[in-house]
């Protein structure tokens, strides 16, 4: 199989996008070079001049699978473009983080890394990711010398326990990955969807019923709720809150006081409306990055 290679978007940089914290299933081999997976498949890509190489890719896999996850299509120059005339406050953030793009990710997996992803560092994070799929999913061949495994399907993980979950390293979390497992597979609320069937069901839903669905499983609060909704549902208005929006929202723009995270996100709600979510990507990675120089 040939590799596909296209013109790289102007506003799009592989490694700000794959680094910026919303995914966690791929692996960096060399200087804008990773392999990963998503949708039940696996993908060595790079990053060269103004080029993406997808290696053994075809144009129709391209087109079906990676055009789509990558969120290529969008117009980010406009989306920057209206966040800065919204807000002149996002301008040191954009700039810095100018090349992210959201990504388009399955339900499911989002749905559990996130859970996986309280009070857990994004190394952290991925290991387990890894591990999960390394031991539950299917495997999809090698991808520059490195073995990927899919992440596993609701199905395949039909019957682990808390147990098998912790040997994982999932700690209190693995209660709720297997709630979240068994509200999918007993169709409590999900009607047994696929990720496309997710999709649909939660097209015709409000951002904020959205998040009242995904918060009905053990565990799952705001934060989770809007992750998955912005990265897997394409709500995107919605407007993850953790520690490092919390401090940077705070500092800018409520005087460095303590601030309810509900007053936050009321706030953003109304400054960013339908655009919400890419503030949010340029504000938390920003942040995470510029905390990072000040150690």
């Amino acid at each position: 199989m040939s590799n596909y290679i296209v013109k790289k978007e102007t506003e799009f940089d592989l490694e700000q996008t794959l680094e910026c914290g919303q995914c966690f299933h791929f692996l960096k081999i060399a200087d804008e070079e990773y392999v990963l997976t998503a949708y039940g498949r696996g993908l060595h890509i790079k990053q060269e001049g103004d080029e993406l190489i997808f290696y053994n890719t075809t144009k129709k896999d391209f087109d079906l699978i990676w055009r789509h996850y990558f969120d290529l299509d969008r117009d980010y120059k406009s989306v920057k473009k209206r966040l800065l005339e919204t807000d002149k406050e996002l301008e040191e953030a954009i700039k810095a983080k100018w090349g992210v793009y959201i990504l388009n990710q399955s339900f499911f997996e989002t749905l559990i890394s996130f859970i996986i992803s309280q009070n857990k560092q994004i190394p952290h994070i991925k290991k387990i990711v890894w591990a999960m799929s390394e031991k539950y999913g299917d495997y999809l061949g090698e991808y520059a010398g490195v073995k990927l495994y899919a992440f596993p399907t609701p199905e395949q993980l039909r019957s682990v326990t808390e147990d098998d979950l912790k040997e994982l390293k999932t700690g209190f979390r693995a209660a709720y990955i297997k709630d979240a497992i068994d509200k999918v597979l007993n169709l409590e609320y999900s009607n047994g969807l696929s990720n496309e069937d997710f999709m649909s069901f939660f097209s015709n839903l409000s951002n904020k019923d959205c998040l009242k669905e995904l918060m009905k499983i053990k565990g799952v609060g705001l934060k989770v709720a809007s992750c998955v909704s912005l990265f897997a549902l394409g709500k995107r208005d919605s407007f993850p809150i953790d520690v490092w929006i919390k401090r940077i929202m705070i500092a800018k723009y409520f005087d460095g006081k303590e601030t309810k995270i509900e007053d936050i996100e009321s706030f953003a709600k109304e400054k960013y409306k339908d655009l919400g979510g890419y503030a949010q990507q340029y504000l938390f990675y920003y942040a995470r990055d510029l905390a990072k120089t000040k150690k």
